[in-house]
């Protein structure tokens, strides 16, 4: 299986998909953080928020680069599940890089600051980590939302375009203070309103977020699974 992600994740970056999501998160990045300082919590969350996207955008086409036939070769060497697994685990490498990008971005622009004398809010070094987990939740999201636009479910590139963007779309519809129905879209905006608070989030809030992101995720994947293996 790691050999099968590894010539998975060559395949991509040799074949010259992988520039266009690296010039959108470089122009998302520059403009995000461009603007002045902001608290660690924050601008980590505004991040993970607006990379949410790129990173479906990126997982699909990475689940996208293998041939159909060479994937169904790799099925019968490796097992479906060892297959399905290996292209999950190398899309999840190229976001997870994606968002180390991301962590890294505001040092050159000094965009991220401690907390101000007399606030709540979190010191640096918890800012960093909420921003770390803001950053994994979102590519655990886009990730199931990337492998369910697949070729390998939905056959053709327009269905596959339309689930990935409005995916995408009703990620933030839905996911607004006033949605009436927020638990159908992974918790990427509830994250980054939680994390972008004058005060630190607590402990039972993450804890919600974080089974919510997991229940989403394993409910996608399971429909993912499902259609893959009708389908493939």
């Amino acid at each position: 299986m790691i050999a099968l992600t590894r010539m998975r994740l060559n395949g991509f970056v040799h074949g010259g998909r992988a520039t266009a999501p690296l010039i959108t998160v470089l122009a998302v990045l520059f403009i995000l953080y461009s603007g002045g300082p902001s608290s660690a919590s924050a601008a980590y969350s505004y991040s993970a928020a607006c990379l949410f996207p790129i990173l479906a955008w990126l997982a699909k086409l990475v689940l996208d680069t293998e041939p159909d036939a060479q994937r169904r070769l790799a099925r019968l060497a490796v097992g479906p599940v060892r297959e399905a697994t290996a292209g999950l685990l190398a899309a999840v490498i190229l976001c997870a890089g994606v968002c180390v990008l991301g962590m890294l971005a505001p040092l050159p622009f000094r965009a991220v600051r401690g907390p101000e004398p007399g606030s709540l809010e979190p010191s640096l070094p918890a800012g960093v980590l909420l921003g770390v987990l803001a950053h994994v939740l979102a590519v655990a999201a886009a990730v199931t939302l990337g492998a369910l636009a697949s070729r390998a479910v939905t056959r053709r590139i327009l269905p596959g375009v339309a689930i990935l963007v409005s995916g995408s779309i009703l990620t933030v519809v839905l996911g607004l203070s006033d949605s009436i129905a927020p638990w159908l879209a992974p918790p990427v905006m509830a994250t980054s309103r939680a994390l972008s608070g004058r005060v630190a989030p607590s402990a039972v809030d993450l804890t919600v977020l974080i089974a919510w992101a997991a229940l989403w995720c394993t409910v996608v994947l399971s429909l993912y699974a499902r259609l893959r293996r009708d389908r493939s």
